[in-house]
C-alpha cells in the first residue's frame, strides 16, 4: 500500500478503531463513559469554584489543587469526546491535522501534570519541613510563576514526540485506539520507527523519572520530619495532607510508566487501550474524590459557601 499523501487536504484522515464490543453493549458503554465524563467535569469545576469562593482555601496547597483541576478539565476533554463518538458510531474518521493536534495537546497536558505533581510535592515539603518560611517561600508571585512554569515546560517538551510522529510517512490509516497516541500511530508507518520511539521514550521517560525521583525525595524528607513530631495527632494531621497527593501520584505515574516507559507500547494493542482508560478517564474522575472525601477543610468550606448561598436566596 502506498504511503498516505502528506499534503494537507480535507481527505487526509485516520480511522480511530475504538474498542471492539457487541453492538448491544455499546449504548451501555456510552452511557457509563458519559456519566463518568460529566461527573469528572462537575467534580473538577466544583474544586475550582470552591477554592475561589472560600477565603480559608486561599493557601498555596489549594491554589495548586485548583490548577490541577483546571488541567484535568482539558485533559479529559482531549480524548473522551472521541471515545464517546466511537461508542456510538463505531470506528470514526479524524483528519490527520486534528489527530496530530490531539496527540500534541494530550502529551502537553500529561507532561504539565507530571511537573505540577512535583510542584505540589515541593509545596507539601515546604509546609511541613520549613513552616516558619513557608508563606514567604510560597508567596502569590512564586505560586503563579511555578504554575506558569509547569505549563510552559509541559507544552515545550511535548513538541518533540508530537513533532517526530507527525513527520513520519504513513502506509495505513486505521489507528488501533480511541485517540491519537504515539505507539498506535507509529505502528502505521512505512519505515522503521526504532530511532523515533527511543527519542520519545528518552524525553517522556526522563521527565517522568526526574519528577518521580523529586517527589519521592521530598516525601522521604517529609516522612523523616513527621516522625520527629512530638504527638501522634500532629503526625496524623501531617500525613493526611500528603496521603491524597501520594495516591494521585501512584495512579498517574504507575499507568504512565506501563504505557510509555516500561515497555514502550510493545504490549498488545488492547492492553494499551485498557491502560489508557486509567489515565485518560479514571484518574481525572478520581482526583476530586481523593482530594475532598476525607478533607475537613474542604467540608468546612462547603458548609460556609452553602450557608452564604442560602442567606443570599433568603434575601434581606
Amino acid at each position: 500500500m502506498d504511503p498516505l499523501n502528506r499534503t494537507w487536504t480535507p481527505s487526509l484522515s485516520f480511522l480511530l478503531a475504538g474498542f471492539t464490543a457487541p453492538r448491544t453493549l455499546r449504548p451501555l458503554a456510552f452511557l457509563g463513559t458519559l456519566c463518568i465524563y460529566v461527573l469528572t467535569l462537575a467534580g473538577n469545576l466544583f474544586i475550582i469554584v470552591l477554592v475561589r469562593a472560600d477565603a480559608a482555601l486561599s493557601t498555596p496547597m489549594y491554589f495548586f489543587l485548583s490548577v490541577l483541576s483546571f488541567l484535568e478539565l482539558w485533559y479529559v476533554s482531549t480524548t473522551v469526546p472521541m471515545l464517546l463518538h466511537t461508542w456510538l458510531y463505531g470506528p470514526s474518521l479524524i483528519p490527520a491535522a486534528a489527530c496530530f493536534i490531539q496527540l500534541y495537546v494530550f502529551h502537553s497536558l500529561g507532561m504539565t501534570e507530571c511537573y505540577l505533581l512535583g510542584v505540589m510535592a515541593l509545596d507539601r515539603y515546604l509546609a511541613i519541613c520549613r513552616p516558619l518560611h513557608y508563606h514567604a517561600l510560597m508567596s502569590r508571585k512564586v505560586r503563579l510563576w511555578l504554575a506558569g512554569a509547569t505549563w510552559g515546560a509541559g507544552f515545550s517538551a511535548a513538541l518533540v514526540p508530537a513533532g517526530l510522529t507527525a513527520s513520519l510517512p504513513f502506509c495505513r490509516k486505521e489507528v488501533a485506539h480511541y485517540f491519537c497516541d504515539l505507539a498506535p500511530l507509529m505502528r502505521l508507518t512505512c519505515v522503521d520507527t526504532g530511532w523515533h520511539a527511543r527519542v520519545c521514550i528518552v524525553v517522556i521517560g526522563t521527565i517522568n523519572i526526574c519528577n518521580l525521583v523529586l517527589i519521592l525525595g521530598l516525601y522521604g524528607a517529609i516522612l523523616r520530619a513527621v516522625l520527629k513530631l512530638p504527638s501522634a495527632a500532629s503526625q496524623a494531621k501531617a500525613f493526611s495532607t500528603c496521603s491524597s497527593h501520594m495516591t494521585v501520584v501512584a495512579l498517574f505515574f504507575g499507568s504512565a510508566f506501563v504505557v510509555y516507559v516500561g515497555s514502550a507500547g510493545s504490549h498488545a494493542e488492547n492492553t494499551d487501550k485498557r491502560i489508557a482508560l486509567v489515565y485518560t478517564l479514571l484518574t481525572p474522575f478520581l482526583n476530586p474524590i481523593i482530594y475532598t472525601l476525607r478533607n475537613k477543610e474542604v467540608k468546612g468550606a462547603v458548609r460556609r459557601v452553602t450557608q452564604r448561598i442560602r442567606a443570599m436566596l433568603k434575601g434581606p
